[in-house]
């Protein structure tokens, strides 16, 4: 695959539409969490750096096509200006008369910020109309939203159709990273994948099947895997909808050349998720009743932490139990553990998924310590399972087209 990157645009004088992932958690107006607004601040200096204005363009939430005061980007603004060190205007709306005369009179070296893209129907909708407004507003677009680059919407692959499009820093290294894992991997290699959601995680289990090694399960999907073994599973969620799903995924890993599911055998019980709440390690044999699992249990723990030692290439995505609660946070920390000794001792580790850095915020552990830390969920799964990201391939086209 061959994008147009950032190093190949001439920029000087030009004004940049730039698509960033600025979903970010807010506390009453305050943002908590700056991370994906420092990842793609390179790209964002790299852009005024080559004497270009820039228009940045965002979403945060889901606000249903309607303003929602507790979900607009103006919050974000101090923390630009702080980061950048310079002011950043801001426009009381994506699109509309004085949001084009602002852009329009933007100078080289000045930084203007949208208001939510999703308060317009048109952006989900990818409404051509709508991706033609805010293509007018700029000379060249630059995607650096990797977290959006599933999504088919009008500021992802409708405003690229219209002005030349580029790869930002922070995508390109993501695409960089995440193609150890898609491109000729090193062997033996774990995928440990956690969480609710089966539909999501299906896909990528699928395709793991076929080019992993292993595949730990945690969460829900160990739930259904454990429910379609058979067992009961108690009050515990799951998904019975996808427990045929499971039970084809786990005899698929029996055949020989296909990637071994690892189930756990033992879990942590308790009546509630609640702190310091009384609770049980067994065998899955013995769930009944009124239990329901929240974390995977000591002997599934250490059997997962052999697998992670071995392994050469890891990919993670979801915590182990409710890590919500630190009494049910215990698998998820060995595991981190794990996989930060693999690393140091030479394997690729792949770290992603919204819980997953949480995490490692709530419990204080270093991002640090993994080869490469995804921003992105939904479309990390969606990468290295295979599946195209309509936000890159209409850049990938338009490579095509322009060679």
């Amino acid at each position: 695959m061959s994008y147009p990157t950032l190093d190949l645009a001439d920029l000087s004088g030009k004004t940049v539409l730039m698509r960033a992932g600025f979903d970010v958690p807010l506390d009453n107006g305050v943002v908590v969490d700056e991370t994906r607004i420092e990842s793609v601040l390179p790209t964002m200096k790299y852009i005024l750096d080559a004497g270009a204005a820039l228009i940045l363009m965002a979403h945060q939430g889901r606000p249903k096509a309607k303003p929602v005061p507790e979900m607009s980007q103006k919050p974000l603004v101090s923390v630009l200006e702080k980061l950048l060190g310079i002011d950043v205007l801001f426009a009381q709306s994506c699109i509309g008369v004085e949001t084009k005369s602002m852009a329009d009179a933007l100078k080289p070296g000045q930084v203007l910020l949208l208001e939510n893209l999703r308060y317009e129907e048109g952006e989900k909708k990818n409404d051509p109309a709508f991706a033609s407004e805010l293509a007018s507003f700029a000379d060249i677009y630059v995607n650096d939203a990797f977290t959006n680059s599933h999504r088919s919407h009008a500021s992802m692959v409708g405003v690229p159709m219209l002005i030349p499009g580029f790869l930002g820093l922070h995508i390109a290294n993501e695409i960089t990273q995440l193609s150890k894992v898609t491109n000729d991997p090193v062997h033996p290699i774990t995928l440990i994948i956690s969480g609710a959601k089966m539909e999501t995680k299906i896909p990528v289990i699928e395709n793991f099947l076929s080019i992993g090694d292993n595949i730990l399960v945690g969460g829900c999907i160990a739930n259904t895997c454990i429910a379609g073994q058979g067992y009961d599973v108690g009050t515990s969620r799951y998904e019975q909808e996808w427990m045929e799903k499971a039970q084809e995924c786990m005899l698929k890993s029996e055949v020989e050349g296909n990637a071994t599911v690892h189930v756990p055998t033992d879990v942590i019980l308790a009546t509630e998720p609640k702190d310091h709440a009384t609770k049980v390690c067994l065998p899955v044999e013995d769930i009944m009743g009124d239990m329901s699992v929240f974390d995977i249990g000591k002997i599934t723990i250490e059997h997962y932490k052999d697998v992670i030692a071995s392994s050469r290439t890891i990919v993670w995505n979801g915590p182990l139990g409710m890590h919500e609660y630190n009494c049910f946070s215990h698998a998820t920390k060995r595991i981190a553990e794990a996989i930060a000794d693999a690393t140091a001792h030479g394997a690729v580790s792949i770290v992603g998924g919204g819980d997953t850095l949480d995490f490692h915020e709530r419990y204080n552990y270093p991002l640090s310590a993994y080869t490469h830390v995804s921003t992105a969920g939904g479309a990390m799964l969606d990468f290295i399972s295979g599946k195209v990201l309509p936000g890159l391939h209409v850049l990938e086209e338009q490579m095509v087209s322009t060679n």
